[in-house]
């Protein structure tokens, strides 16, 4: 039986990237939710897995996102329900908020391809556990969260010591963008070189050079960790209804 899967947009343009592969080589069923332009937020029963992307806004912008508190119960509501659950960036942090954990408003920005290393309890996640001892994967953000109570902490970097994280059966929250391949990348250059140049001054002229050095062990890394978390989707079939 096919997986079937939510994905939540935060933002109106989201690449699903390194993501998108995974679940289309799985022959994965997507239907996505836009709730910042007033859809509503997928119902637990009739989806597998649920992941939530990035976007601009902070995991606390309630007045300007009324729907965030709600996205966040949801996120706990699917990982509690055994559903595998994805929180990317903005995702992680609404994520991390729906346990219970603190965001810390723009107290740790980073961007550009940046050095993680995975903590030594990660060497048995199904996610990050065979990755190498650091590894370059893509960063774009400004704020953080505390680690929430009873997560394993999976990652960390300089800039942000929660990189990656797991709850339950199978949940993961990873403030990296792991997605973003470097078709990404470019078109987020591309798109918003303003904001890009403001996050790291230099980054447009910068941005070819580093795209060979680093993009490509990045985009390997990305679509391993994609074919991970896909691999540990349960298909509807095995779920009580």
């Amino acid at each position: 039986m096919p997986m079937r899967v939510a994905i939540v947009e935060n933002t109106a343009i989201t690449h699903h990237g390194q993501i998108g592969v995974a679940l289309h080589e799985a022959g994965a069923r997507i239907r996505q939710f836009r709730p910042f332009a007033g859809e509503a937020l997928p119902a637990l029963e009739d989806h597998d897995a649920l992941i939530v992307f990035g976007g601009e806004q902070s995991a606390r912008d309630d007045a300007a996102h009324p729907y965030l508190p709600a996205l966040a119960q949801q996120m706990r509501a699917f990982s509690e329900a055994g559903r595998a659950t994805l929180g990317i960036c903005l995702g992680a942090q609404i994520l991390a908020r729906g346990f219970g954990a603190e965001n810390t408003l723009g107290t740790n920005p980073e961007f550009g391809w940046c050095a993680v290393a995975p903590t030594p309890a990660a060497a048995g996640d199904p996610l990050l556990g065979a990755l190498p001892a650091a590894f370059p994967i893509f960063q774009w953000h400004s704020d953080s969260f505390t680690l929430p109570p009873g997560a394993t902490h999976l990652a960390r970097a300089q800039g942000a010591a929660q990189q990656a994280f797991r709850l339950g059966r199978a949940t993961w929250g990873t403030q990296f963008h792991f997605e973003a391949n470097r078709a990404v990348v470019a078109d987020w250059t591309r798109t918003f070189p303003h904001l890009t140049e403001a996050m790291a001054p230099g980054w447009l002229a910068a941005h070819p050079a580093r795209a060979m050095a680093e993009g490509v062990e990045a985009d390997r890394i990305g679509l391993q960790i994609a074919r991970a978390f896909v691999g540990q989707i349960v298909p509807a079939l095995t779920f009580a209804r």
